[in-house]
């Protein structure tokens, strides 16, 4: 089925589900030109609400310009239960307290985190729901695709007249090599249950590929980056001549690097040890434990990571201990056992990003315009970029100290931190996957009328 095309100045509304959030962009489309394709969308309104699973939730509402409605600042919510009351408390809000007319939206962008074999975006109709629906299973802890779905029929009801569009975070990722994609494991029954890499967080990497570019004066496929999205759930990925190379997220997100509350990759028989009768390393089967996948995915996708390393979530309040404690320590103070694993738990991070990254110079030949940090923390850790940038001066990059320390001082898409600015570029980029979105659906002809 195809989308019904909207006018060519209407407006998009772009819509991020996370597993317990709801991040609303509304964008005005301000219709091609070839001179600022980057132009193209003008952002209204932004709104925020959190705290989706553990209520009272918290409402934020931004009009860009104070004309187009009252500003909400966290305000708590007790009506929002779920992601669809918590898309009806935003459309209640905008009818009641903002001068936009919700008819005038003709298109809404999805972020689906996992999208299968859909490589391109998708109008929602019976058939593409169901299967975005039976991706779910596929790893029901991981993939935020339950609230995204809701939030779908959500918006099928209340604004009937606009085309809802899917995209996907696994799109980007379907350049990379058969071989880089594959698991060494039978291939009739992995072709058959579509057991390969996918990768994860591909509208921020589409993103930060677009405004890199630009930044750089290049057209994107002639760049080649190492993108760092650092955050609560973090991944890295190989750019090459425009296209993902490699990824370090897999079948699921909770494969490559070490998240908040996931573990990373593993050893794959790690999990029957950790949950055997035995207490320790065993092959005894008396000992063992009938671990169901649903099991083994809480385990690794809700009980690991740094959590399970330092009893937080909150990367910033690892490394302002871990500075405390190292402060005493240099100080000659005692420190206690138990204070290192704030150092333990930064200094794990640093060492699998730094795995990552090595193994994607060499796939890139060391052809490497830029590293870019990107995600909560790839934009606000000054210790991370200084610790990861300072490991790899032996590639060639090099960090200016000053830059770095002032990049919430500058604005714009990408904050340049290198010492060199000629050849071995080191970026912040402030990625963006609703503005992406908007981008995306705004440049497709086939949804606008001439």
């Amino acid at each position: 089925m195809s989308a019904e095309k909207g006018p060519k100045h209407g407006l998009i509304l772009a819509v991020n589900a996370g597993s317990s959030s709801l991040k609303i962009s509304l964008f005005k489309r301000d219709g091609v030109s070839p001179e600022s394709p980057h132009d193209i969308v003008e952002l209204l309104l932004t709104s925020t609400i959190t705290n989706i699973s553990q209520p009272p939730a918290s409402f934020s509402f931004q009009p860009v310009a104070h004309s187009e409605g009252r500003e909400a600042k966290k305000e708590p919510v007790q009506s929002i239960k779920d992601h669809a009351t918590a898309f009806q408390h935003f459309l209640d809000y905008l009818k009641r307290e903002a001068s936009i007319d919700r008819s005038e939206i003709v298109h809404i962008c999805h972020r689906v985190v996992h999208g299968g074999d859909y490589f391109e975006p998708v109008v929602i109709t019976d058939e593409s729901y169901h299967y975005i629906e039976r991706l779910s299973d596929l790893a029901p802890l991981q993939v935020h695709n339950g609230g995204a779905l809701s939030v779908m029929k959500a918006c099928i009801s209340e604004l009937p007249n606009a085309n809802s569009i899917a995209y996907f975070d696994t799109s980007f990722h379907r350049t990379m090599p058969q071989h880089i994609a594959m698991y060494a494991i039978r291939q009739d029954i992995a072709k058959k249950r579509g057991l390969k890499k996918y990768g994860f967080h591909g509208l921020s990497y589409a993103f930060i590929l677009r405004a890199v570019a630009s930044f750089l004066e290049k057209d994107p496929t002639d760049v080649n980056l190492i993108v760092m999205h650092l955050g609560s759930g973090a991944s890295m990925c190989a750019i090459q001549h425009g296209k993902s190379l490699d990824t370090t997220m897999g079948l699921t997100p909770v494969s490559g690097l070490p998240g908040a509350t996931r573990s990373g990759a593993i050893d794959p028989s790690l999990i029957f040890h950790y949950t055997n009768r035995a207490g320790r390393i065993t092959h005894d089967r008396a000992a063992a434990v009938d671990v169901h996948v649903t099991q083994a995915e809480d385990i690794l996708n809700k009980r690991a990571g740094w959590a399970a390393l330092t009893g937080t979530t909150d990367f910033g309040t690892i490394v302002r201990e871990m500075n405390a404690v190292e402060a005493r320590r240099a100080k000659g103070e005692e420190v206690k056992e138990e204070e290192s694993k704030w150092k333990i738990a930064f200094d794990l991070f640093l060492d699998r990003i730094l795995g990552y990254l090595g193994a994607y110079y060499v796939k890139l030949g060391g052809e490497v315009d830029a590293l870019v940090f990107a995600g909560g923390i790839g934009e606000r850790s000054i210790e991370l970029r200084d610790a990861v940038v300072e490991r790899v001066k032996c590639l060639g990059f090099a960090l200016d100290p000053q830059a770095n320390l002032e990049v919430d001082k500058h604005e714009g898409a990408v904050v340049d931190v290198s010492k060199l600015k000629d050849l071995r570029r080191v970026l912040v980029c402030r990625t963006d996957e609703q503005l992406e979105m908007a981008k995306e659906c705004a440049m497709d002809p086939k949804f606008w009328e001439e």
